[in-house]
């Protein structure tokens, strides 16, 4: 059975939907068409039922999927072990970065890598934990590297980095002697928050819940997509917002924003690698994963990352 045709069906099964298909595999829709056609025809068998709303796999079907997943596993595993036989990195490395990390962290990073890997080819995508999540699951991507831990029994974990997030104002909004604002303080407070699926909104989130203070309760004058456009509107006196450390090094140091903690409540986390479940790990994104952490590690030891003490 030809190896794309396998993968074609396996994404038109799981999906449950030709079109569905098309976009994650970056190919028309007549050409999935086409393909689950002749495998019908090799195998004889009708593979799907399709209705005007929706997609429904045959018993037939059901049985190729099984069969189907191991055959392009094993495809996969032997094209693996080939290159890495030929000993050298190249190809395609699609990732795609929460927007802390992709924005604040990751540069130098790929600019190492970038160097040591000229043959590379690099497509990194910056978006919300949540959207990075659904892509690696969709194969759209190689390896995310996101900013809330998540349970999702397709997709693999690992910490790899532990930030702080802090609280942020204008440096005239709270009298000059304040370093620290209250949890009580915090229910006053026009906050401008990340939007919905941000690792940093669930962070957030969580230690609040734990501090038995609801997000709800917070008065969330208004939600932002983006970091900067955060930064920018505190730095304006509109409100406070709750940012990585990281990404306001420059403006602390300009002095165009302070920081603040919460009394009593350490917003710690960890960025995390997330990796698809069951399938072969590309050997460049392997090396990308490996290479990232003994970076990591070198600056750590060489102080040029801020890790804050405490646990997550």
């Amino acid at each position: 059975m030809n190896h794309e045709r396998l993968k074609t069906f396996i994404a038109v099964a799981e999906k449950k939907s030709f079109s569905e298909a098309a976009k994650i595999l970056y190919i028309t829709q007549p050409t999935i068409t086409a393909q689950i056609k002749a495998l019908e025809e090799e195998l004889q068998t009708k593979l799907f039922e399709r209705t005007t709303k929706k997609v429904e796999m045959t018993e037939s079907a059901n049985v190729l999927l099984r069969y189907a997943k191991k055959i392009v596993h094993m495809s996969d595993l032997a094209k693996k072990k080939i290159l890495e036989m030929e000993n050298t990195i190249h190809g395609d490395l699609r990732l795609g970065c929460s927007l802390t990390i992709g924005e604040y962290i990751l540069p130098e990073f790929l600019k190492t890598f970038k160097d040591a890997h000229p043959d590379v080819h690099m497509q990194v995508e910056i978006a919300n934990s949540a959207n990075i999540i659904n892509n690696v699951k969709d194969q759209l991507i190689d390896v995310g590297l996101i900013e809330t831990p998540i349970s999702d029994k397709q997709i693999l974990v690992e910490q790899i980095l532990k930030d702080e997030l802090v609280l942020i104002a204008a440096p005239d909004y709270f009298p000059k002697h304040m370093t620290h604002i209250t949890a009580e303080q915090l229910r006053e407070l026009p906050f401008i928050m990340r939007e919905q699926g941000s690792g940093t909104r669930e962070v957030v989130h969580d230690y609040l819940d734990k501090a038995g203070l609801l997000l709800d309760e917070l008065n969330i004058v208004m939600e932002m997509g983006s970091t900067e456009a955060i930064k920018a509107t505190v730095q304006s006196g509109l409100g406070v917002s709750f940012v990585s450390r990281n990404a306001v090094k420059k403006e602390q140091k300009l002095k165009l924003l302070k920081i603040y903690q919460v009394k009593g409540i350490p917003f710690f986390r960890y960025f995390y690698i997330a990796l698809p479940k069951n399938r072969v790990i590309k050997s460049i994104t392997e090396h990308f994963i490996k290479e990232l952490h003994d970076i990591i590690e070198q600056k750590v030891e060489s102080n040029l990352i801020h890790l804050p003490a405490g646990n997550a």
